[in-house]
């Protein structure tokens, strides 16, 4: 059993949750109250079921990896599967098709609405429960505080992230009062800024390394502040678009992220491969990540079944299902020209041929092709095979957030997959990457250099993994870092962008990125220009600006709230 907290099901014992259809009807049931848990030992009780609250996600509700809203909105992947029929709201995602008359209920959107404001009210009721022990009861009372915050400034980050308009709801606030609160009682600067001060308390009050691991510490709040100001930092208008670029918010992340890096916690992974594979939970590279576990005691053990549609279909280890298939656009991203450098402007001009072109090792690490290893076993080669529907989606598949079948992680349900390993929230590179991109946006772009290099080299010298059974390299491996040629502003920031695309692929940030950066109409619409000559089913998609950047509020909320929660522009 990993070494890390575990949220076991005896919790089901002591705190149930409803499944109310709506978020503001959702209450503890049974005979708790704030009343009636106020000990140490309940406290802690509710403290760990708030954990488990951040990670109660499925295939239909995604809180955890955001494939869905990240990877296949963006130019990192197409749905995959069987076809566009096949679970279908997945496929008006991908065409930016969110208008449709069916929407509600049955959609994916609504259900991780739920969930997170889910995951919230647990926070919020371990928060009543803590404020009314005394140090004197609850030596940790403080300590726990500022761990409930962080999750909560977790869950209306995310939210916020893939909303934007959204109800700011802490534990000051009775059931009454909650359902008078709007989604637009703040404006988006004021939003940010109260999840910040759940950060903020975090970082303050939280010790530097945690006795069991797993749970959140002063360096994970501190990395998570600063990226809420990195997102901050570029300011939106009310149409989302990007009207101008915050310094003084710039420079609070150079300052986090440099807390993180000089604390001396985290480093990369040797190899990259490692951030993928069971066996390295909790490794120096994981600044804050969601943890699972297998063989716990339970019958399913706490797993993770968010990705497991997405394995091989034909492969007869897995048999399901083919979703989260590589775009070609990405494959042919990590190709490296003669200086193993990107091909910023002409990467796209035709289809990668893996069998003579140079790449960036990442790509073996990331995409599934034929012959070459799949997940590391050299005795394992993938197989276009194996792929579901190629004439739709191609035969790429997807490989970081996939196990081998005989990982004594791998826990398989009928047709459906699930695994104890950890998702990952933010990890080292992600740390180093933002502060690269602080630098770059504040004209100091030779303090980016050496960051952005460092993420290279490391990529470069993870080679050992991917090797076939004959020892040779499965592709043609040519990575350099950067020597600070013309590395002007504009050029460091195109590079900023396009390692944080190779080194996150698949991985589901590209999205948030994209429009974070003010860039997703033009970066997709051209994405989508050119995918529509290789993927027919792409025909019809279109990115509209002012309205594809967020997703809707869902209408359930809108009529419960007897509309007092607006919806998003353009929907």
């Amino acid at each position: 059993m990993k070494n890390k907290i575990i949220y076991s099901a005896l919790l089901t014992g002591i705190l149930t949750f409803s499944s109310c259809k709506d978020f503001l009807e959702y209450q503890p049931q049974g005979a708790l109250s704030t009343e009636n848990v106020t000990t140490a030992a309940n406290a802690e009780a509710l403290v760990t079921a708030a954990y488990a609250g951040i990670g109660n996600d499925d295939m239909v509700g995604p809180m955890t990896s955001m494939w869905v809203y990240g990877s296949v909105r963006s130019d990192d992947s197409y749905k995959g599967g069987g076809g566009v029929a096949d679970v279908q709201d997945v496929n008006f995602y991908e065409q930016y098709n969110l208008t449709q008359a069916q929407q509600g209920d049955g959609w994916m959107h609504p259900f991780t609405w739920e969930n997170f404001y889910r995951a919230i009210s647990r926070a919020n009721f371990a928060l009543r429960s803590i404020n009314n022990l005394s140090e004197a009861e609850f030596a940790l009372k403080t300590t726990r505080q500022a761990e409930l915050r962080f999750l909560r400034g977790h869950s209306h980050f995310m939210l916020k992230m893939l909303f934007k308009n959204i109800p700011y709801v802490d534990e000051t606030l009775s059931n009454d009062e909650i359902l008078k609160v709007s989604n637009r009682q703040y404006t988006n600067d004021e939003l940010w800024n109260k999840i910040a001060e759940d950060f903020q308390f975090a970082m303050d009050n939280l010790p530097v390394n945690q006795p069991e691991v797993g749970r959140a510490n002063k360096m994970a709040a501190a990395a998570y502040l600063a990226k809420l100001r990195l997102y901050q930092a570029y300011e939106q208008d009310e149409n989302h678009k990007v009207v101008s670029i915050n310094p003084g918010k710039l420079q609070q992340v150079v300052e986090l992220t440099q807390m993180v890096i000089s604390s001396g916690k985290y480093k990369l992974q040797p190899d990259f491969a490692e951030n993928f594979l069971d066996g390295f939970d909790n490794g120096p590279e994981s600044v804050f990540a969601i943890q699972y576990s297998i063989n716990d005691g339970t019958s399913l053990g706490r797993i993770s079944t968010v990705t497991g549609l997405n394995y091989p279909h034909g492969a007869p280890q897995y048999g399901c299902c083919g979703f989260h298939q590589p775009s070609q656009n990405l494959a042919n991203a990590f190709g490296t020209d003669a200086n193993g450098l990107p091909k910023f402007d002409t990467f796209n001009e035709r289809e990668i041929n893996f069998n003579t072109a140079t790449v960036d090792p990442r790509v073996d690490h990331t995409i599934g092709i034929d012959g070459h290893p799949y997940k590391y076993n050299a005795k394992l080669p993938f197989s276009n095979s194996w792929v579901r529907d190629p004439g739709v989606y191609g035969y790429y598949q997807s490989m970081k957030e996939q196990q081998l079948a005989d990982c004594s992680c791998y826990k398989k349900e009928g047709p459906f997959i699930g695994t104890s390993k950890n998702i990952d929230v933010i990890r080292y590179a992600d740390v180093l990457l933002m502060q690269a991109e602080a630098y770059i946006e504040l004209g100091q772009q030779n303090m980016a250099l050496p960051l952005i290099n460092q993420v290279r080299e490391r990529a470069a010298a993870s080679t050992g993994r991917t090797k076939k059974a004959d020892g040779t390299d499965p592709s043609n491996y040519l990575i350099k870092p950067y020597d600070g040629t013309n590395w002007t502003k504009e050029y460091a920031r195109k590079a900023l962008q396009w390692e944080r695309r190779l080194e996150f692929a698949m991985e589901s940030p590209r999205f948030f990125d994209l429009v974070r950066w003010g860039i997703a109409e033009p970066t997709l619409n051209a994405y989508l220009a050119k995918e529509k000559t290789r993927r027919s089913f792409l025909n019809g998609a279109r990115f509209t600006a002012g309205r594809d950047e967020y997703l809707p509020i869902p209408q359930r909320e809108i009529n419960f709230t007897k509309g007092l929660y607006q919806q998003n522009p353009g929907y």
